[in-house]
């Protein structure tokens, strides 16, 4: 994991904006959360569909994650109000948002030859390794949460390995291709920003989000297309390979991997741990259907 720009030591209750390309991207919050102490404080803004996944769409839920529908179907009052039980309960923050709505990937080059003609059409910059941003998750976030955040980190993340023999980008790394190192760096740039330092009206912020994201594609055009082939594979400026001591992971792994196991090593185990997927998900449905 290489950082770059000033992700502060300590935690904080922040509001994070990143570039999405994969699933991976989620557990990019996790690793820098770590970082800072506040692993437990991440929650996402979801699409509406991922609150049918088995468990997990419930878990997020239940962890203060927010799902919101795109563009005309966007409920603002709902997600101001999940936000608002969240601070009223003091609960520590380290809110996750890609802004982009949907994945930038190179294989599907319909979804970003759509982004860059909105951007054309709309009088804004037009982007090549971002898709255009859309503003609502994030001036809802902002707005309802000004008094409450400490800062906005503004992350640009980039996996080595995506560029093929022909120096074009390829599709980011799955997650299995993430954990069997066929990624074997992540590079990423952070930029925190006070909240002093953005505009309030939706308008304003609109423009100020995409000069953020044109930031982000500078970088990227750096990472993948710099003519100087030595500076390929890299953001600008000193990047800091950053490690991770034992003690802040062997006690999950241990914990987790026993658990587990021991589950798994018995017939009585096995019935549970099928039946908790079973039951858990049809249990966790019902649930977000009724308390979103």
């Amino acid at each position: 994991v290489i950082i770059y720009g000033d992700l502060p030591k300590n935690k904080e209750n922040v509001i994070y904006l990143s570039n999405h390309q994969c699933t991976v991207d989620w557990i990019i919050a996790d690793m820098l959360a770590i970082r800072q102490n506040a692993l437990g404080h991440v929650r996402y803004v979801l699409k509406d569909g991922l609150k049918w996944l088995p468990l997990y769409g419930w878990y997020f839920s239940q962890h203060g994650g927010v799902y919101v529908k795109r563009s005309a179907k966007f409920n603002e009052k709902e997600m101001r109000d999940k936000l608002r039980a969240q601070m009223k309960a003091e609960t520590p923050m380290y809110l996750v948002i890609f802004p982009e709505g949907t994945r930038y990937n190179p294989e599907i080059p319909k979804v970003i030859a759509d982004s860059q003609s909105f951007a054309e059409k709309e009088g804004l910059a037009v982007l090549k390794h971002v898709l255009t941003p859309r503003v609502k998750a994030t001036h809802v976030a902002i707005d309802t949460m000004k008094d409450y955040v400490d800062a906005v980190y503004d992350v640009t993340v980039a996996y080595e390995g995506t560029l093929d023999h022909k120096g074009q980008r390829k599709v980011a790394p799955s997650m299995t291709e993430f954990l069997c190192k066929e990624c074997p760096r992540v590079h990423i740039f952070i930029d925190r920003i006070e909240l002093k330092d953005i505009p309030e009206e939706q308008v304003y912020m609109r423009r100020w989000l995409h000069e953020r994201f044109e930031i982000k594609d500078k970088l990227l055009i750096e990472f993948y297309d710099a003519k100087d082939s030595k500076r390929r594979n890299k953001f600008p400026g000193k990047g800091v390979h950053s490690k991770l001591s034992l003690k802040k992971t062997l006690p999950s792994l241990l914990f987790l991997g026993g658990l587990t196991a021991s589950m798994l090593m018995t017939e009585s185990g096995r019935k549970l741990y099928v039946k908790t997927w079973i039951y858990g998900t049809l249990i966790g449905c019902l649930w977000v259907s009724i308390k979103p």
